[in-house]
């Protein structure tokens, strides 16, 4: 079960998303699963410079999306699953009106490939 999440936690998680660097360490750190990845690797795999990561890395962090744990002389970094899941929740709480929502293909009236199954 995923904490609730509240507005204020909402936005600082989408503000610090809202960055294409953040975006793409979060999206690796999500690939990577439990076993995270030390800022050396991310840097690697994204090519960015470790002082700009190190910025975004603790901006994900104080927006709570990132954990870090010290092993011998590295920082892993893993996504914070758990605080993912809850802003895809506070994000989708009230969709089709309290009913589960499904994608499904274009109804009458839709101007998207994809919309919400409710009608």
């Amino acid at each position: 079960m995923n904490t609730p999440i509240d507005e204020n936690r909402a936005v600082r998680a989408l503000t610090a998303l809202a960055q294409p660097t953040r975006l793409q360490v979060f999206r690796e750190l999500v690939t990577a699963g439990p076993a995270g990845l030390t800022p050396g690797q991310l840097a690697e795999r994204l090519g960015i410079a470790p002082s700009a990561l190190s910025f975004h890395l603790k901006e994900l962090l104080h927006a709570e999306l990132l954990s870090q744990e010290r092993d011998g002389r590295h920082l892993i970094y893993r996504a914070a699953l758990g605080e993912m899941n809850a802003l895809i929740g506070y994000l989708t709480d009230n969709c089709c009106q309290g009913q589960p929502c499904e994608l499904t293909t274009v109804g009458a009236g839709c101007d998207d490939e994809t919309a919400c199954g409710c009608d």
